[in-house]
């Protein structure tokens, strides 16, 4: 499956309401809008149950990385473009917490400058899913047989992808992103950051936490 088109994508964002306007900078809570739309992902029972812990005052931070793969309710998709991690926040009974986009950075091989997370708005443009399959094309007739194809021309290029295949998609990338703003614990969610490496070439992995809990750095495994 294609990347998706550029000219397209402008389309796509104002159907399915998913404007990069609609994520906050750091600090800033996200309005109330853009909280209802991003659900997150289903906390998982404890942070133990991540890869990585890490205690940022009385909050609990578990992390996973997932690669290019970007894991949502309805199944995987994928991205050359941004590395995922999944992320759970845990704290006491009626616990809330602030969220927000600017909080998370990754260092990647002891680079000094980390990246810094991406929204999920920018992601969607390079999203594909590995389920999709595009129609195939019709069969044309050679020049032996009266018109279409001449023999020997390659085969034409598969259809673009139908609008609403890339709106369910954007939908699925939305929902399952961290959620931002005031929130009650715990709550889960995928972050991005952009990398278009092969995730093969990453030997370390930090996930740096500064936000309204404290400090974190989370150590990731890469395999």
């Amino acid at each position: 499956m294609r990347i998706f088109p550029a000219l397209r994508i402008g389309v796509l964002i104002a159907a399915a309401g998913l404007c990069v306007q609609g994520q906050t900078t750091p600090g800033k809570e996200a309005p109330k809008e853009a909280q209802s739309e991003t659900k997150g992902l289903p906390p998982r029972t404890a942070p133990g149950e991540y890869q990585a812990h890490a205690k940022a005052g009385a909050v609990t931070i578990g992390a996973e990385f997932k690669g290019h793969s970007i894991p949502t309710m309805q199944g995987t998709l994928t991205t050359e473009d941004y590395v995922i991690v999944e992320i759970g926040m845990f704290g006491a009974p009626d616990a809330k917490l602030v969220l927000a986009l600017g909080d998370w950075s990754l260092r990647v091989n002891g680079k000094k400058t980390p990246l810094e997370s991406q929204p999920y708005g920018l992601v969607i443009r390079s999203v594909k899913d590995p389920e999709y399959e595009a129609p195939v094309p019709a069969k044309s007739k050679t020049s032996l047989g009266g018109g279409g194809q001449e023999a020997g021309e390659p085969a034409p290029s598969p259809p673009p992808i139908p609008i609403g295949v890339q709106r369910a998609m954007a939908q699925r990338v939305q929902k399952s992103s961290l959620p931002e703003g005031d929130r009650p614990l715990p709550q889960a969610g995928l972050i991005f950051f952009q990398y278009r490496g092969k995730t093969k070439g990453i030997h370390s992995l930090e996930l740096i936490y500064a936000g309204a809990a404290g400090k974190a750095t989370l150590t990731l495994q890469t395999e």
